[in-house]
C-alpha cells in the first residue's frame, strides 16, 4: 500500500481529553505505514503525563509557551523553540508551566501511542479517580507509569 501525501489542519481534527490536556493526531500510523505518527499536545497550566517509559522513541517540539520536563530524574524547564528528545526506554514526564497554554509537536518514532490517548479520551471520565483505568490501559499499551531505576542496567 503506498502512503499518500496529505495537509491537515489541527481545527480539524477533533480533541482528545488525555490527562489534563488535548492531543490531536495530525497524522496517524495508519498514513505512515506506522513508520511515525505526529501529534499536537495542548497542556493546561499543571496538565501532562507523570513519569512513564515505553518502548519507542519520541521527540518534543514546543510551540508556545513553557513545558517543565523530568527525564531520567532530571528537570528542565524548555520554552517555545526548544526540542527534546527522548530514545525508548527513558523515564520521562511533562507538564505545562507557563500561564498561558503550552503546545507541543510530539513524534512518536515508530508509531505507537495512539491506542492509548484514544482508550484514555473513551473511557477515562473523572480524574483522580479514574487513575486505576490509565494505568491500566497504559500497561495494555506498552506505556509504563512510574520511574525506571536505569536504563541498560
Amino acid at each position: 500500500m503506498k502512503t499518500q501525501p496529505m495537509v491537515v489542519s489541527s481545527r480539524d481534527v477533533q480533541p482528545l481529553k488525555v490527562l489534563g490536556g488535548e492531543v490531536r493526531f495530525l497524522c496517524e500510523g495508519a498514513n505512515t505505514k506506522s513508520a511515525w505518527s505526529i501529534m499536537e499536545a495542548t497542556l493546561a497550566e499543571g496538565a501532562g503525563p507523570p513519569p512513564h517509559h515505553h518502548a519507542w522513541d519520541e521527540g518534543y517540539f514546543v510551540t508556545a509557551g513553557k513545558v517543565e520536563f523530568i527525564v531520567d530524574g532530571k528537570t528542565f524547564t524548555v520554552a517555545a523553540g526548544d526540542f527534546v528528545y527522548t530514545p525508548g526506554g527513558t523515564s520521562h514526564g511533562f507538564r505545562g508551566v507557563s500561564k498561558e497554554p503550552a503546545r507541543l509537536l510530539i513524534l512518536d518514532v515508530p508509531a505507537h501511542a495512539e491506542t492509548f490517548f484514544k482508550r484514555v479520551d473513551r473511557e477515562v471520565k473523572e480524574m483522580p479517580r479514574d487513575l486505576p483505568k490509565v494505568l491500566a490501559i497504559g500497561e495494555d499499551t506498552g506505556i509504563h507509569f512510574g520511574a525506571i531505576s536505569s536504563r541498560g542496567s
